[in-house]
């Protein structure tokens, strides 16, 4: 079993987005691991692995729009089956 069973993933675009601040934010308020935040000022890649994807989507759309969300099952993957 995983310790960190949702992959989250998705984009955030608005203005004046800083990618260290993000990451500090991921790191001090979230559980999870694999955490990349990576972009420029109008436009930040999120992939995180966390059990709890709703406060990761909670939190970037309090940053702008966020769209490309992709939330997959890593532990149903694992057994073979859909996620």
């Amino acid at each position: 079993m995983l310790e960190f069973k949702y992959d989250t993933q998705l984009l955030i675009e608005g203005e004046n987005l800083d990618e260290d601040t993000i990451s500090e934010y991921f790191t001090s308020n979230f559980k999870g691991d694999c955490l990349l935040a990576v972009g420029d000022e109008d436009l930040i890649k999120i992939h995180f692995h966390t059990n709890e994807p709703w406060k990761v989507l909670e939190y970037c759309a309090s940053l702008g729009e966020i769209y490309d969300i992709v939330i997959e099952d890593m532990d149903r993957q694992s057994r073979g089956l859909k996620g």
